[in-house]
Order: C-alpha cells, then structure tokens, then sequence
C-alpha cells in the first residue's frame, strides 16, 4: 500500500516538476510520511528525482547555451563542485539538527518558488551580474542544491536571466546544470545508508511517467493554479515540520 502510495505521488511530482516546478515539496512529505526521517527523505527524494531530471535536460538540449559573458562549460563545473560540497555538507550535518533547520529551508524554498512564480517578471532587467558575481552566485546556488535543493530552479533562472541569457535559453540551461549539480550528489548519496533504495526506485519510476505525462499537459492546463498548490503547500509543510522541531 505504501509503494502505491508513493508511486502515485511520483507522477503526481514529476508532472508538478514538468509543468510548474516544485515537485520536492511533494514528495519530501511523503517520504516522511512513510516513516524516513527529515535528512533521509531529503537524500532520498534526490536520488529518485535525478532520472526523471536528466530526461527533462535532454529534452531541452537544443537551447542550452552560454553568452558572451558565461561559460557553460564553467557553470557545468561550478554547478558540479558546489553539489559536492552541498552533499557533504548534508552528510556532515547530524539528523536531528537537520530536522530543526529544514522547516526554515522548506519556508525560504516556497517564499522563491512564489517569487518566481508570481512576482518575477523574465524581462526583469534591474540586475546586471558581472561574470565574476555571476560564478559566485550558481557556486552558492550549486552548494545550497547539493543541501537541499527546493528553489533552485527559479534561482538559478534569476542568475542566468540577469547575466544576460534570454529566458528561454535560461530555462534549458538551468535544467542541465540541476541535473549535474544533482548528479554529483547523488554520487556521494549512494555511499550513504539515509538512502531507501526500494522507496527511491518507486519514485523514480513514477517521476518519469509523470514528466512524460507532464510534457503532453503543458499547453492544456492552468500553471499558476499548479504553482498556487505548490506555495500552499510548501506553506503548510513548513508550518507543519516547524511545529513537529520545536
């Protein structure tokens, strides 16, 4: 019952992730629902999130680029370092203080999902990052990914849009560097015995169809009433595991 469970919120995120984002703020509660603590369902909700990330960045391979200014390929190696640095940073950190400071990262994670989602404008052109704060701000990006990773994407379109990348490159571009900073996680994950293999392995499976599934409903929905679901409910994840720490 459990594994049907997930597996049908594993559609449900990966068609959240495909057309609006947020599919953590899914499947995090539910792993702690089937019994993982707070540090265990965020590693494992990485693990099974990665497969269905790496199809999404080699869908939109045709758009990623760099600019005059930025290097892919120094933002692909950025990304990777600071996703290492951000899973050993989690594996460092001790389950129980974990648990009192993800409330706080579930918070900041839906206050940039609405930002992004409903404030933000992609023409937006009141920054102008320097190639210098450009790097900085994906190496911050990458480590907090490597953390804990709810936002990431909208941060990462700020970046990118402010360093001079048209929106929808932006938007092919950050799904690839999600994917290499979520892989050199995962690399360092799958030493770690906070993963449940079998819960992870069901959700991956269900996050692809999902994002397939998600793919073909893009133009036929409503995505700000999706992304209105995600803020709710990141919002009542939040106050809740608040609650549930102190």
């Amino acid at each position: 019952m459990v594994f049907t469970i997930l597996f049908l919120v594993a559609i449900w995120a990966g068609i959240q992730n495909a057309l609006a984002g947020g599919g953590t703020f899914i499947t995090f509660p539910a792993l702690l629902m089937a019994g993982l603590d707070a540090r265990a369902a965020n590693i494992t909700s990485c693990v099974a999130l990665f497969p269905g990330q790496i199809t999404t960045a080699y869908a939109g391979r045709s758009h990623v680029s760099g600019t005059q200014q930025i290097s892919f390929k120094a933002l692909v190696a950025i990304s990777l370092v600071g996703g290492i640095a951000g899973a050993a940073l989690l594996l460092l950190t001790p389950g129980k203080f974990f648990e009192m400071l993800v409330p706080f990262l579930v918070l900041f994670a839906t206050g940039v999902f609405a930002w992004g989602s409903f404030m933000r404008k992609p023409t937006d052109a009141h920054l102008h990052l320097s190639r210098r704060a450009s790097y900085v701000a994906q190496f911050l990006i990458a480590v907090y990914g490597g953390y804990f990773g709810g936002g990431i994407g909208i941060l990462m379109l700020a970046v990118l849009t402010a360093a001079g990348m048209a929106f929808r490159h932006a938007g092919a571009t950050k799904n690839v560097l999600a994917a290499v900073m979520n892989a050199s996680a995962v690399a360092l994950f799958a030493f770690s015995r906070d993963v449940n293999w079998l819960d992870a392995a069901v959700l991956a499976a269900g996050s692809i169809i999902g994002g397939q599934i998600g793919a073909y409903l893009l133009l036929r929905i409503n995505i700000d009433v999706l992304r209105a679901f995600v803020v709710l409910i990141g919002t009542l994840l939040g106050i809740g595991l608040f609650v549930r720490a102190y």
